[in-house]
């Protein structure tokens, strides 16, 4: 049986992410989704029951969508979801599980490496993260948790848009991007966004078909101003990735902000030698994992006909074949590494080092 896709859903207090959830809870979309919460919420939707079982605290809804309200521990949550449903007893294809406002996102999303039987059960789709367009500015600048919410995301939604002009709206985004470059960004006001902007999106999951965009840090206001990078070009180091580099860390003119959580990009056409580079990358991952929120790339290794992806959480880091390289592709690796106070120099040095 195929592993069940699942959606972390993130964001800080009052993002309208339970606004979202009952979207997706009633809307008639003909999907069958099982919906993990902390807290149901204050919703009265007796009269959309069809099934209760108290014990379990799980409640079907009569669009196919199975509402479970967690208290406890969610390994237990998702091992019991899925034994009913390997019973009969209950029915999904689908699974979101809602963090509370001011969580990590980490811990949840380590949950489908660490325990055999959710990770025989369950793929960790993508981590979504609803972004108040309001308030974020601020949230940002005093919760850290709110920045981690930002740095996991695989996927981020806009909400209350209606509520600040288009100019608060790009300056939020262009941060947003600074922060985590990697995840598109969309809207859900009132928690109308598109099913497909929430489920499916194969955003952390390993697969053939990862790609990284070359210019995905050059942001529209990268190159509106000069300044100077402090950076040698060296053999190893190429121009755009160097520039892309900065813009993530300086402070623009039009910008006060300084975020702890930020990306940093590394690219090269040479190939790794694979044992330096798996030397390297784990004595990373033992010092600053905790730091690491993300980093997922695509590589090119010495001697190998096909592309390796790699990405990680934390200290949890795996890899996997991708498709082989065209005969007229250019080989080249593209990492992204987002995290906490992460040192870019001692990163980019190692790898270059690991380069054949």
């Amino acid at each position: 049986m195929e592993p069940i896709p699942s959606t972390i859903l993130t964001g800080f207090l009052g993002a309208g992410k339970t606004t979202l959830l009952n979207r997706i809870l009633h809307e008639d979309h003909g999907l069958r989704i099982a919906v993990i919460e902390n807290e149901f919420g204050q919703e009265n939707i007796d009269n959309e029951i069809l099934v209760r079982d108290t014990g379990e605290q799980i409640v079907e809804m009569n669009n196919g969508c199975i509402c479970c309200t967690v208290r406890g521990d969610l390994i237990v949550a998702l091992n019991s979801l899925a034994q009913k449903r390997a019973a009969g007893e209950i029915s999904f294809d689908r699974v979101v599980i809602e963090t509370t406002g001011l969580a990590n996102p980490g811990p949840v999303a380590q949950t489908f490496f660490v325990d055999e039987e959710v990770g025989a059960n369950y793929m960790l789709d993508a981590v979504v993260t609803v972004v108040d367009a309001r308030h974020a500015m601020d949230q940002l600048d005093q919760h850290e948790e709110a920045q981690r919410q930002v740095g996991f995301a695989d996927k981020i939604l806009l909400s209350k848009t209606d509520l600040v002009d288009a100019g608060a709206v790009e300056a939020l985004k262009t941060r947003l991007r600074r922060m985590n470059p990697r995840a598109p960004i969309s809207t859900s006001d009132f928690g109308r966004a598109p099913i497909s902007d929430v489920l499916d999106l194969r955003g952390f999951n390993l697969n053939d078909k990862l790609e990284l965009d070359p210019d995905f840090l050059l942001l529209e206001d990268a190159h509106d101003h000069d300044h100077d990078h402090g950076h040698e070009h060296g053999e190893h180091c190429a121009h755009d990735h160097v520039h892309s580099e900065a813009c993530t860390t300086q402070d623009h003119h039009h910008s006060h902000h300084t975020d702890d959580i930020a990306a940093f990009v590394f690219k090269n056409e040479r190939a790794f030698d694979p044992e330096r580079l798996d030397q390297f990358l784990g004595s990373m991952v033992q010092v600053f994992g905790p730091q690491m929120l993300r980093y997922k790339g695509v590589l090119s290794m010495a001697g190998a006909e096909r592309k390796v992806v790699f990405q990680g959480v934390h200290q949890i880091m795996g890899s996997d074949l991708g498709a082989k390289w065209g005969e007229d592709e250019p080989r080249s690796s593209k990492m992204v590494f987002i995290g906490k106070n992460l040192p870019k120099d001692v990163f980019i040095r190692g790898l270059e080092q690991c380069l054949v």
